[in-house]
């Protein structure tokens, strides 16, 4: 069995992951973007990054002053992303609910990466709301990455089952 996906083909103004580079690629995204957690509105900005890669949908990256005071509160742990460098992690919380470190950061990303610094991605499964342009997110599946799926955006995925070779 051919453990290689065969990429969906993309209607009109839509975008397949598959033509997403690897190393990925960094480019600023202007349209609206919405976080809602606890039953409030916890970030939101019409300026973002989106870091695309090959097989993933696309991670949003928000300035940290789109989101409200208070509720990202920095925990312990890192990890190592072969292209960005370090993350750190944030718990996301909210007057009602928190989440374990549903959020990250690069305090000092690897060039090219160097714009996102201090920008905060967020996993989607971890809210109970994320919209781009007003369109409800669907999260990448798996559990391990943060892609954001959105209708403009086809696949397969990373993430689902027998992805790990991909």
């Amino acid at each position: 069995m051919n453990p290689w996906p065969k990429p969906d083909t993309p209607g009109p103004g839509q975008e397949s992951v598959w033509d997403y580079p690897r190393p990925p690629r960094l480019e600023e995204f202007a349209g609206s973007i919405t976080i809602e957690f606890g039953g409030d509105t916890i970030a939101s900005t019409d300026r973002a990054w989106r870091v695309l890669e090959t097989s993933h949908p696309p991670t949003y990256y928000l300035p940290r002053d789109a989101f409200a005071d208070g509720v990202l509160r920095r925990t312990v742990g890192s990890s190592w992303c072969e292209w960005k460098g370090q993350a750190t992690y944030f718990d996301l919380v909210t007057a009602t609910r928190e989440a374990a470190r549903a959020a990250w950061t690069y305090e000092r990303p690897a060039a090219p990466f160097e714009a996102i610094a201090g920008d905060i991605a967020v996993m989607a499964t971890q809210v109970d709301r994320c919209t781009v342009n007003g369109e409800d997110v669907i999260a990448q599946p798996g559990g391990f990455y943060g892609g954001w799926i959105t209708s403009w955006i086809v696949g397969p995925f990373k993430g689902i089952p027998g992805s790990t070779g991909w």
